[in-house]
């Protein structure tokens, strides 16, 4: 119960430093009417609703994962964080097949759909950010480009 409160808190404070970092994005003149705050300040309100609510309401018996569970969410950060670093230099396709293609495998252990699932993520949402959004990717390796 304390943890709930605890970490409501925490992600309350989180969520209102996000908020005051967002205020401080630059806009332009010919930027859009909602413009680039918008979007980091919603999702700051949204997390520090959710914080108010968890310390507000908190769980009354929390069940802590067991050693395996923290161990796989950990493993999935790793992820998560060499992806990050890996779509620079290696493009949008191959980082994001491959790490969908992990966080799939953790979901449901089976190879080939795992496989298929992080190949058509990759390129379904490449397709979308490319062609339905208009926002120029680099799909292939930096060094491709010269």
């Amino acid at each position: 119960m304390i943890s709930d409160r605890i970490f409501g808190a925490v992600v309350t404070l989180v969520a209102l430093a996000y908020i005051a970092s967002a205020t401080q994005i630059q806009t332009s003149f010919l930027s859009d009417p909602v413009g680039p705050k918008t979007f980091p300040m919603l999702i700051g309100a949204v997390a520090a609703i959710c914080g108010i609510i968890v310390v507000l309401r908190p769980d009354e018996d929390p069940e802590w994962p067991q050693l395996q569970t923290l161990g796989a969410l950990l493993f999935s950060v790793i992820v998560l964080v060499c992806y990050a670093y890996a779509l620079k230099p290696l493009g949008f396709l191959l980082p994001t097949a491959v790490t969908a293609a992990i966080l799939s495998y953790q979901i449901s252990p089976r190879p080939v759909p795992a496989a298929l699932a992080g190949a058509g993520l990759s390129l379904g949402l490449f397709a979308i950010f490319k062609f339905a959004l208009g926002l120029s990717l680099f799909a292939l390796p930096a060094a491709y480009y010269g």
